[in-house]
């Protein structure tokens, strides 16, 4: 290994989505002198443990889908062996290393130093890293960012929680199991959930609530909660788990738990996920004696700017709590560097973080940009929000049988005698594709008429988007 420079002007913590996306263009656009602290591997939770392994699984789960409808299309498709869990992790762990690495040689091209190690800091401009051998050294910056995201929110102290695993051992499961628990109601539980269900796992989904997804627009709620109903997960609403055995023998699992006014118990678990939200990854990184200020929830506080308490001192991504997605993380450490490094005109650069599309990989997929209905008329009143829908089954579905069609649905929140769309919600087919675009035109202030406008293609789902009524 060379040796660690003493002294830098851009010192980023933490090797995600955020801090990659910042260093690099503070040294490779803006010529500053950058270094990167990582202790795991690069990439962050997005590439490691997250987007990038479950988009690759969630296309798994589609084909198998797929395989399942085109008997409807004429196919007579013969399986001569059952899904190979095995070669798929495989060769989804060698794709998520080959990104490892393309990672490092990026940072190299931009000239940003990459230290694999811990780092603390112990002043405004001082941090302490300690290497793998166990040695430490001090850097000094003239400015720090912190990206240091999130990790799994630890299980409830009950009787055998340990047994179970969170949203990042989900990747490490080596064999197909035949029957799952999972404890969520976000987007992760969804989404691992409808890919156990996709690939023939009996899954078992627990949930606090009616609907999961909460979050989200009513209509993506209770839609995406009836599919999931009807593709065979067992759903289990307003439960909590209240102990967990493990066989000595088998290591499977018999999960106890209250469900309603009632209770019960699973036998025959091969993994429990436990996927109940996360918490910034701010321990031992030494903020106190730097004066970084957090909120009760242990994120740290920045303003518009991605400034934190100390002026020297940045902070951006999950570790922060506004909008956890990678894309939000890089474009805040791109406009971060823009200002700090970029010329003149960049001085002002700031992420804005309304308006920014989401989706959910569940089956069917989910998107999402500004205000449900409920928030809409909280914010300008009911009398002020007009709301167009449209349901329909997907031309996909011509050919299958009545069971084996999935619904689509489509939501456009208005406001304003101008109709300005300030809210797009869609469940179907296609939904992230579809949403992307249409996230342009959100973002521009686009009106009912501008979409009415636009020649629909046809024939598509999104069509219905620019034509309803």
């Amino acid at each position: 290994m060379a040796p660690i420079s003493k002294e830098t002007d851009f010192l980023v913590i933490g090797g995600g989505s955020g801090g990659l996306g910042a260093a690099r263009a503070a040294s490779g656009r803006y010529g500053a002198r950058a270094m990167i602290i990582e202790g795991k591997r690069l990439g962050g939770t997005c590439v490691n443990v997250g987007c990038v392994p479950k988009k690759v699984t969630f296309n798994a789960a589609a084909i198998a889908e797929t395989i399942h409808h085109s008997k409807a299309y004429g196919f007579n498709v013969q399986e001569t062996a059952p899904f190979d869990w095995a070669t798929f992790k495989a060769k989804r762990d060698a794709y998520v290393k080959r990104l490892n690495g393309i990672y490092e040689r990026n940072l190299a091209n931009d000239k940003v130093e990459y230290v694999h190690g811990w780092a603390k800091l112990i002043s405004p401009n001082q941090v302490e890293v300690t290497l793998e051998d166990g040695s430490k050294t001090v850097v000094s910056a003239k400015k720090i960012l912190i990206a240091v995201g999130g990790y799994p929110s630890p299980p409830p102290a009950i009787p055998g929680a340990e047994y179970g695993t969170n949203s990042d051992g989900f990747f490490d499961i080596d064999k197909l199991p035949k029957k799952v628990a999972l404890v969520g109601a976000g987007y992760i539980a969804v989404e691992f959930a409808g890919m156990f269900n996709a690939l023939g796992v009996e899954t078992h989904l627990f949930i606090r609530h009616d609907h999961f997804l909460r979050a989200f627009d009513p209509m993506i709620q209770e839609g995406v909660t009836k599919e999931y109903e009807r593709l065979g997960v067992k759903l289990h609403k307003r439960s909590a788990l209240t102990r967990v055995d493990k066989d000595a023998t088998t290591g499977q699992l018999t999960i106890h738990y209250k469900e309603g006014d009632g209770e019960g118990v699973i036998g025959d678990v091969d993994h429990l996920i436990w996927a109940i939200g996360r918490k910034p990854a701010t321990q031992g990184l030494g903020l106190e004696a730097a004066g970084v200020k957090t909120d009760e929830k242990g994120y740290i506080v920045v303003d518009e700017y991605q400034n934190t308490s100390v002026e020297n001192i940045y902070a951006l991504g999950d570790v922060t709590g506004r909008v956890e997605l990678t894309p939000v993380a890089i474009a805040a450490g791109r406009k971060l560097a823009a200002r700090l490094y970029g010329p003149e005109q960049f001085r002002t650069a700031k992420l804005d973080y309304e308006n920014v599309p989401s989706v959910v990989f569940a089956h069917p997929e989910v998107g999402a940009i500004g205000l449900t209905e409920p928030q809409a008329i909280e914010k300008y009143g009911k009398e002020n929000v007009k709301v167009y829908k449209s349901n329909f089954i997907a031309m996909y579905y011509a050919m299958m049988e009545p069971e084996q069609k999935a619904p689509t649905s489509y939501k456009l929140v208005c406001v304003g005698p101008e109709e300005r769309v300030v809210g797009l919600h869609i469940m179907g087919l296609g939904s992230a594709e579809i949403l992307q675009g249409f996230g342009v035109a959100i973002k521009m202030g686009a009106t009912k008429a501008d979409f009415d406008n636009c020649v629909a293609i046809h024939p598509t789902s999104a069509e219905e988007l620019v034509t309803m009524r």
